[in-house]
């Protein structure tokens, strides 16, 4: 287990403030946050390339705060990849190997092991000014595995990456994962990443953690607005909450929600767009949250569309192309608007 005891420490224009964190051995754990939150600043002190103003970093109970970076078993992957521009695919790839003196014959076999393991085999005498991307990426991935660390840090690997070459890598990063069940700890500020690859998410932001939890954790239940806000709840409403027969009814001073949470007092209400159903007609339905309202706004999102709902409250809601034909919806319209009392986030 990698333990990380309220750590401190200043840059100046980046700063950490007391980061408490724990990863199990094995476990994929996602730094996720805006630019500038310091995440890159986690990995540098997990690597050794830095040292804490303050707070202790232990792996398996041994304290490593002090301990030099090649005496630590990371692996590090930068969000450009750092490659050696003189340095051909397996020379690249071998650089580890060879500054611990290990054999040329042993080199070579190891190194064509993981280059076919890669698919970069046929790249091996090229340089990275002839590389894609995605091969460079996955070259720095290979250097960085190549030394069998416990741990594989990655600072954004996929922000480089188009659409399509992304969604590749996050199929060979999960593989990569089930095949090695090395630790991976990767920084991203991207939460659509963070939702398909992490067993584990720590939300960072100016300097402090704000969440730790699996990613369907923060993606539903964010532990304030920060959070509500980075993961893309759109419907955060505030309100007082009264709790009735277990059950918190929440009025806004315009309408009253009701969540299966059971919290008394002044609150935060989160609602994910995706889980608005809306209805021309009034229906039937077990839904406790049923509300009429006029749509104010559509707007465009791709293969979806977003409505902003007037209920007393400004709300939005996502639906397809289809459903909006199908109801024959259009600005200005009535329309039924339900949403289920566990899909109420309060805090």
């Amino acid at each position: 287990m990698l333990k990380i005891n309220n750590v401190s420490c200043d840059w100046g224009e980046f700063k950490i403030k007391n980061i408490d964190l724990e990863i199990e051995n094995g476990e994929y754990f996602v730094i996720l946050g805006p630019s500038g939150a310091g995440k890159t600043m986690i990995l540098e002190l997990l690597a050794g390339l830095w040292h804490p103003d303050e707070g202790k970093i232990f792996m398996d109970d041994v304290d490593i705060t002090n301990v030099s970076p090649e005496h630590r078993g990371v692996g590090f992957v930068y969000q450009d990849y750092m490659l050696f521009p003189h340095k051909s695919v397996f020379k690249n790839i071998s650089f580890g190997l060879e500054m611990r003196k290990m054999d040329k014959k042993e080199i070579k076999v190891k190194v064509e092991e993981i280059m076919d393991k890669f698919n970069i085999s046929h790249l091996s005498d090229r340089f990275p000014y002839n590389l894609s991307g995605g091969e460079q990426q996955r070259v720095a991935i290979a250097r960085a595995l190549i030394i069998n660390p416990n741990i594989l840090l990655m600072d954004e690997p996929l922000s480089a990456l188009d659409q399509s070459t992304r969604e590749d890598f996050i199929r060979e990063l999960k593989q990569i994962h089930r095949s090695t069940d090395i630790t991976i700890i990767q920084v991203t500020h991207n939460l659509d990443e963070a939702l398909m690859l992490a067993d584990r998410v720590a939300v960072i932001h100016d300097g402090q953690v704000e969440q730790v939890g699996n990613a369907s954790e923060i993606f539903r239940c964010p532990a304030n607005k920060f959070v509500a806000d980075f993961v893309g709840i759109e419907n955060v409403l505030y309100g007082n909450s009264e709790v009735i027969n277990g059950i918190s009814h929440v009025n806004t001073g315009k309408i009253t929600i009701i969540s299966s949470y059971n919290i008394e007092g002044k609150v935060n209400i989160a609602i994910r767009p995706e889980d608005i159903l809306i209805s021309n007609e009034k229906v039937n339905t077990s839904a406790r949250n049923v509300f009429n309202g006029r749509i104010d706004e559509v707007i465009e999102k791709g293969s979806i569309l977003k409505l902003s709902i007037d209920i007393g409250e400004k709300i939005m809601v996502l639906i397809t192309h289809q459903a909006f034909s199908e109801l024959e919806l259009k600005l200005g319209n009535n329309v039924w608007v339900y949403f289920k009392a566990s899909a109420v986030h309060l805090f």
